[in-house]
C-alpha cells in the first residue's frame, strides 16, 4: 500500500505543502528519531549499509526516488527541485539528520539543502575528497561520477582545496547507474564488465592510484572496478565516507541513540517495491521487507 501524505493544512506558494505531515506507517520505533538517507535510487544503500554497520543501534529511514532515476542526466533546476522534495519527505517523517547519499544532489544542490534542512545535513563530496587526499601516494586522484556531478566541478575543487598539488582526472560514467538499477552487478556480468573496461581504461593508462566512486551507485560495481584497475588502486566509496562523517557529526552533537544494537531500517521508494527489494537484498545480503511505495504525484506537492 502506498504512503499517502495528509492534505496540507497550511500550504505554501503554488499549493506546496511545507509541513509534510505523514500518516504514520507501521509502529513507532519508540526511541530517538531515525537518521534519514536519500538517493535517486538504489545507490544510497551503500551509505545506509555502512551506517547500519557502524551505528547498529540507530534507526534508518531510506528514501530512493526509483521512479525518477537517474538524476545525473537532468538539468540543475530539475535536480534541485527533486532534491528539495526528497528532503522534505524525510523531514516529514521526523528524522534527526539528513544524509544526502547522492553525488549528483550533493554536487548540485548540497549547499541549498544544508541551508534549508534545519537539522544536521551530511553530503558525500567533502568526506570522499578528504579520504582520497589522505589515501593517495602519488597525488593522482581519479573521480568517476554522473554527468551533472562532473559538470559541477565540486570534486576537483574539494580535492584542490585540501591539497593544491593534487592532480585530478574526472570523467562521467553515464551507463553505470542504469546498470546498477537493472541489477547488473555480478563480477562476471556480460554487460557490466565491458562497460567498466570502457570507462576505466583512461584512468589505468593515466596512472591514478586512488579513485573516488563519486556516485553512490558505483560501489555496487566495486569488485569489477577493482579487478580491472588492480589491487594497487585505492577505491574511495562516497557512501562509506558519508556514513563515517554522519557518525562523527551526530556523536559530536550528542544525537546518537546510545543503543548498541536493535536499529531498524525502513525503505520508501517511488517505483515498484518488489523490484527494489530484489536488488537491495543482493547488495545488503539481508531480507528487505519493510518497503513502502510513495506516490510521485504527492511527492511533487512537497517543498522544503
Amino acid at each position: 500500500m502506498a504512503l499517502r501524505l495528509q492534505a496540507p493544512a497550511n500550504a505554501g506558494p503554488e499549493g506546496k505543502d511545507r509541513t509534510c505531515r505523514p500518516v504514520r506507517v507501521g509502529p513507532d520505533s519508540g526511541g530517538t528519531p531515525p537518521i534519514g538517507v536519500f538517493d535517486s535510487g538504489l545507490g544510497g544503500l551503500t551509505a545506509a549499509r555502512e551506517l547500519a554497520a557502524m551505528l547498529p543501534g540507530e534507526d534508518i529511514l531510506y528514501f530512493g526516488d526509483t521512479g525518477r532515476v537517474p538524476y545525473g542526466s537532468r538539468g540543475p533546476e530539475v535536480i534541485r527541485r527533486y532534491a528539495r522534495q526528497d528532503a522534505a519527505f524525510l523531514l516529514g517523517q521526523g528524522v534527526k539528520a539528513l544524509v544526502c547519499a547522492c553525488g549528483t544532489v550533493s554536487s548540485v544542490a548540497g549547499e541549498e539543502l544544508a541551508r534549508r534542512a534545519g537539522c544536521p545535513f551530511i553530503e558525500v563530496v567533502g568526506p570522499a575528497a578528504l579520504a582520497a587526499q589522505k589515501a593517495t601516494r602519488t597525488g593522482r586522484v581519479g573521480v568517476i561520477a554522473t554527468a551533472a556531478t562532473i559538470h559541477s566541478g565540486k570534486f576537483p575543487a574539494a580535492l584542490r582545496a585540501l591539497d593544491p598539488g593534487i592532480r585530478v582526472l574526472d570523467r562521467a560514467c553515464p551507463l553505470f547507474v542504469p546498470l546498477v538499477e537493472g541489477g547488473h552487478i555480478a563480477a562476471d556480468d556480460p554487460i557490466a564488465v565491458p562497460a567498466v573496461e570502457y570507462y576505466l581504461r583512461e584512468f589505468r593508462e593515466w596512472g591514478a592510484d586512488t579513485l573516488i566512486l563519486g556516485c553512490t551507485h558505483y560501489p555496487l560495481l566495486a569488485p569489477l572496478i577493482q579487478r580491472y584497475l588492480g589491487e594497487g588502486v585505492t577505491l574511495v566509496s562516497s557512501g562509506r565516507e558519508a556514513a563515517r562523517a554522519t557518525g562523527e557529526r551526530l556523536g559530536q552533537l550528542g544525537l546518537l541513540s546510545g543503543r548498541e544494537a536493535g536499529g531498524r531500517s525502513r525503505y520508501f521508494v517511488t517505483d515498484d517495491a518488489g523490484s527494489f527489494s530484489a536488488v537491495a537484498e543482493v547488495f545488503l545480503e539481508t531480507p528487505v521487507t519493510d518497503v513502502t511505495p510513495v506516490e510521485i504525484a504527492r511527492l511533487e506537492q512537497l517543498e522544503l
